[in-house]
């Protein structure tokens, strides 16, 4: 019995697993659509998309429409004859007319266990709320936002000093991996679809700069939360008031020595650099300042001179 045809949908790194493992699996890969490619870094210049550069590495033709649903992308799928279409981190809008071209639709997989934070951010916003779990989530695209019947989850947990950048490579694979075994039962007619529950829907929206301020009023439980949901993006940045120095958190750990009088002081002593929150320290371990490389603590420490009184506000 011949593949399914499969046409994929996707645009950043995290994305790349799941092409790679269905390119290599049984069912013919017709196509790929990636997001249009966008200026980066200092000289704006063009940077290919991740599955762009993918999809050009492995042989398949890669699509980049600023809508999907505009009528020269549809043609260019329709040509391609698709039996089931494969999301992963697409980042636009699909509409309806592009959802119900291939002829069994499409399927998303998505980095929660849903229907727990449905949105743009759910690695991030996982962390940022103690979760202890986390996974994927294969479901049916539909017009609402991760709304769809789920026919196959995976699940895994959230290391205890885990951050999001670290976070989402797992997660990637774990969906390359799903992908496959979900692509499998469908072609094989076994697949189950089932609606989400309606309780314990949660939402994480896109990420903007406020994700990365910290309350140093709070439990150094959930600063650190907080820390390590931002890192590597949007970031976390304290401004020291007496240095008059911001720096970019690059790595922390939780340090529970007796806590200082006040949120937010600073002590740096024998190569470590601590702030304080409401009932313990956030230690530094990795720094950065606007411009330079990331350097460890100590290394830091060495070319700066802090007072005593040293204190943090955000940046």
């Amino acid at each position: 019995m011949p593949g399914l045809r499969l046409l994929f949908l996707g645009t950043p790194d995290f994305a790349v697993p799941a092409l790679r493992a269905l390119a290599a699996g049984p069912h013919p890969l017709v196509g790929a659509i990636s997001q249009p490619d966008r200026p980066r870094g200092r000289g704006r210049q063009l940077e290919p998309t991740p599955i762009r550069r993918t999809a050009a590495e492995i042989g398949v033709d890669c699509l980049q429409p600023e809508r999907i649903g505009e009528p020269g992308a549809l043609d260019w799928m329709a040509r391609r004859a698709p039996d089931l279409g494969v999301v992963v981190a697409f980042g636009q809008f699909i509409p309806k007319p592009a959802r119900e071209l291939p002829r069994l639709g499409m399927i998303n997989a998505h980095a929660s266990l849903l229907p727990r934070w449905r949105g743009a951010a759910p690695i991030e916003w996982a962390i940022r709320e103690g979760d202890a779990l986390t996974g994927i989530s294969v479901m049916r695209l539909v017009r609402e936002m991760d709304a769809g019947d789920v026919c196959l989850r995976r699940e895994t947990p959230i290391g205890p000093d885990e951050t999001a950048g670290e976070l989402a490579p797992r997660l990637a694979r774990l969906a390359a991996d799903a992908l496959v075994e979900a692509v499998g039962e469908i072609a094989a007619g076994r697949a189950r679809f089932a609606p989400q529950p309606a309780e314990g829907v949660t939402l994480a929206p896109k990420l903007d700069r406020s994700f990365g301020e910290l309350d140093l009023s709070e439990p150094l439980e959930r600063v650190y939360a907080r820390v390590r949901a931002a890192t590597p993006r949007p970031g976390i940045d304290l401004r020291l008031t007496r240095a008059r120095k911001t720096l970019r958190v690059v790595r922390s750990a939780r340090w529970s020595g007796a806590c200082a009088p006040r949120a937010g002081a600073v002590v740096a002593e024998e190569g470590h650099l601590r702030v304080s929150a409401a009932d313990g320290w956030l230690e530094l371990l990795r720094v950065q300042l606007p411009g330079r490389q990331p350097v460890d603590a100590a290394e830091f420490l060495r070319g700066a001179r802090l007072e005593p009184g040293e204190e943090v506000v955000r940046a």
